[in-house]
This record gives structure tokens, sequence and C-alpha cells, in this order.
């Protein structure tokens, strides 16, 4: 069944995600499209990651559109989300199809949709989407296209994304510092892109993986610890100051330290939002998901900022974006809202602000951390991850329509269900427990103030499944 989750549909390649069923998907967004508005002209911005026939599907879905007489401009190689979504808002464009799957294993391919804004469209858009997806199918009335060539331009999306993101970063200091930065692009879209734009500045790079391999080195395209091994001896070995990693689509990021040490994304989300709020006076409301970390909280209350919890998915940190309700929003699964940005993922500036913050404070990124730790408190998350079966499912389920007060021996003082179900205990502890919108997983979150009643919560939650 063709399903859009917390980014888009993803699936095996070969198995559901067949050149037949993105011809489905990409017509009846083509109908949803035409609904929204009528026969005015419309025109898509079409892209695609370095993952196997990634191209060969964004060709396609041109030439589906094109038979419904709608304009695509079609990127002429592979570049990251963000900058797509930027093409959308510059051509006015009344949508956007990016073919990727992210972070998931080389075997997958996606396909997110976002909209006339360049925001991931929202559950509202992708159930109408479904549903008409679900029509054809029942209808078998879906027949051989013809495309329009002269419907196509092929655009060049680098070259405005470099020029957008400019004036958005401080390079001046992270050269006066003498600032020396790794590099990792595993293999994806940032290539290119964030080498480019550092090199260009005069900046210190050193760089691993900036060319395309379709099994990413034999690694899931994602910026794990595990995953960035390299990463962390290229960092040693040459002397950097930092590591910026970022994942197939460039959207996502991973940061290691000058002793090698990765740095969790909620660390990384605290650092960035302590730094853009005392150092830099950004004023105006926080967001996170509920499956992110609390001392965004307790940044929160010491500046006195209104804060908003959301699901999981950046979708919806775009929409408060958009709204002008937030100035910094932020997943634990290295996303990140900026004002004055994109309302798409960008791990390419979210990695450059690591940067300038590293040189503007004259630190090294573990005296920044533990600097963060003495100011707000040392808090340890972590997450476990576990193949969905009905059993599994049932008890899932149960738990959430019970709402049980007390897990793991804690009452809480609120129950959210807002995204599978989650137990806020005191001092900022808390689990989580959701199925996850990507891949057939049940995922546990969880935070604590120590390891050791960190991973007596994540064990208490694996012996309920078990």
């Amino acid at each position: 069944m063709i399903k859009f989750g917390t980014s888009g549909w993803r699936a095996v390649m070969g198995e559901e995600f067949t050149f037949y069923n993105v011809r489905l998907v990409v017509q009846a967004i083509a109908n949803y499209l035409r609904r929204l508005y009528g026969q005015n002209e419309i025109a898509v911005v079409v892209g695609y990651d370095t993952r196997f026939l990634s191209e060969r599907f964004a060709f396609e879905a041109a030439k589906i559109l094109t038979h419904n007489q709608i304009k695509v401009y079609l990127a002429d190689r592979d570049a990251p989300s963000q900058a797509q979504a930027l093409q959308i808002i510059k051509r006015q464009a009344k949508g956007g199809i990016n073919f990727t799957a992210s972070f998931n294993p080389p075997e997958y391919n996606g396909l997110k949709f976002n909209v006339a804004s360049g925001a991931p469209a929202m559950p509202e858009v992708t159930d109408e989407i479904e549903a008409e997806v679900n029509r054809l199918q029942q209808s078998q009335a879906f027949c051989p296209y013809y495309s329009r060539s002269g419907f196509i331009e092929k655009i060049n999306m680098q070259a405005d994304y470099l020029e957008y993101l400019r004036p958005k970063v401080n390079f001046a200091i992270m050269r006066e510092s003498g600032l020396r930065i790794g590099l990792d692009l595993l293999y994806g879209t940032s290539r290119e892109y964030l080498d480019e734009i550092l090199e260009e500045q005069g900046v210190i790079t050193e760089e691993i993986h900036g060319y395309v391999d379709p099994y990413f080195g034999g690694v899931v395209p994602s910026c794990t610890e595990e995953n960035l091994k390299e990463l962390k001896r290229l960092v040693k070995e040459k002397n950097c100051h930092l590591g910026i990693a970022t994942d197939a689509d460039g959207d996502r990021f991973g940061i290691i330290d000058e002793k090698g040490n990765f740095i969790d994304a909620n660390l990384i989300l605290s650092l960035l939002l302590n730094y853009l709020v005392q150092v830099k006076g950004w004023r105006g409301g926080v967001a996170r998901s509920v499956a992110t970390t609390h001392l965004i909280d307790r940044i929160a209350r010491r500046y006195n900022l209104p804060l908003y919890r959301t699901p999981v998915g950046f979708k919806y940190l775009a929409q408060l974006l958009l709204e002008k309700k937030i100035i910094f929003g932020g997943e634990e699964s290295a996303s990140i809202a900026f004002q004055g940005h994109l309302p798409e993922k960008d791990g390419i500036y979210a990695g450059l602000l690591i940067a300038e913050m590293v040189a503007a404070s004259g630190k090294s990124l573990s005296q920044l951390k533990e600097d963060l730790f003495r100011e707000y408190g040392r808090k340890i998350d972590g997450r476990r991850d576990i193949p969905i079966t009905p059993e599994r499912w049932q008890k899932l389920n149960q738990l959430i329509s019970s709402q049980p007060e007390q897990f793991a021996g804690r009452r809480a003082f609120q129950v959210i269900t807002v995204d599978g179900i989650k137990w806020d205990f005191e001092d900022d502890d808390w689990i989580l427990i959701r199925p996850s919108g990507t891949e057939p997983l049940i995922r546990i979150y969880a935070e604590a103030d120590s390891i050791r009643e960190l991973q007596r919560l994540i064990k208490f939650a694996l012996d309920y499944f078990s």
C-alpha cells in the first residue's frame, strides 16, 4: 500500500517502489494540483538524490507531469532537498517532487512532495494524494502517457542556493580564527555545495566521500556515530577543529568534535539555540518535536521564550515557521528550522552555523558542551528501535488507549499521545514510544539525568514488548 509517512513515501526499490507505482503517485499529484489550481498554468520543480535510479525516476515524473500540461523545472544533477525548496519559492511553482529516501538504506527510494511555500506537505495534503492513488488503482483508468518535452526546463540549483546562503553565515570569523573543518559528504548531494562554499570563502577544509556511490560506501547514508568512523579519524589525523557530515539529500547533519567524539544531535540543537539566543540576540518562539531533548525547554524557560511541542516530522516545524510563531525549531533526528530561512531541513546551513559558533566562541566544541551542561544541567538521551509485529502493534495501541499515569515505576506529571505515547516525569526526564513514519519499526526514545536511569527506562519498554 502506498502511504506517505513522516517525510514522504519511502519503500524498497523493486518491491513497492517501482516505476509503475511512481507513475501512479505522480499522476495523483498532478490530479491534486489540477483540482486545486484548475486549468491555470502550473509549474512543479523535480529533483533527486544520488540513489540508484533516482535520476530515472525523476525523468519519469517529469514525463507524467508534462502529459498533464504541467511545466517542469527538472534538476540538471542531484541536489539537496533545501536547494529544491528554494527553487519552488523562486520560480513560484505550485509544488516540488523530490526523489530521495534521505537516510534510509541504499535499497530504499522515496518521493517527497513540497507545496508552493517550499515546505513539506502536511498530512491533509498527502491524505488527498493517497486517496487519489487509491482511486487510480481501482478505476484502472491510468493509461500510457505521451510526454511533452517542451514543458521541461532543466535548471541548475547550486548557484542560487549558494548565493542565498552566503550572507547568512559569518565566514570571515572562520577564516580569521584559522578554523580547520573536516567534511564527510557521505556520497550524497552536498558535494560541490558544502565543500565549495567553504573553499570559496577561504576556510580550510579536509574532505572525504565527495563522489557519487549509490551504495554509500556500504553504510546507511545517515549521520550516525557508527557511520562517521572515517570522519572521526580524519578530524584527529588532520587536527581539525570539528567535523561536519550531511546525509544523502543534505538536509540532516552529523558533528564530530576536535577530539574525534560524536556529538549527539540533541546537544547540537541545544548548543545552536543557546548561541543564537545568547550571542546573536534572537528572540521569539521555540519548537521541538515530542522526541527531542528537554534541554530546549530549559533554554526557552531561561529566556522566557514561548515553547511549542509538535509530533515528529519537520513539516510541523515548517508550518510554525511559516506562521512566524518560531525563530527556531528542532528534531532529535538532526533537523532544524531557522527564522528567515527556508521552510525545509538544511544540514548544510546547520553545519555552517556550528562552525561559526566554534569560531566566534574561541572555544572547542567539547568545551562548549561542558559549558552548556554547567548552565542548564546534564541530560543523556538514547533510542532503541524494534521491528513491528502484530503483537507489538496491539500492545502499543493498548498503551496509547489506556494512557497509564505510571511507567517504569515512575509517575508522570503528564502523558502525551500526540505521536505515540510519551510520559513526562519530574526533572525533565521522559520516555516516548511511537511507530516510525519511515520504516516498519517501533521507536523507543528516552532522556534522563544519568545513564543508569536512561538504560532502566529503555529496558522497561523493551521488556514490555518482548
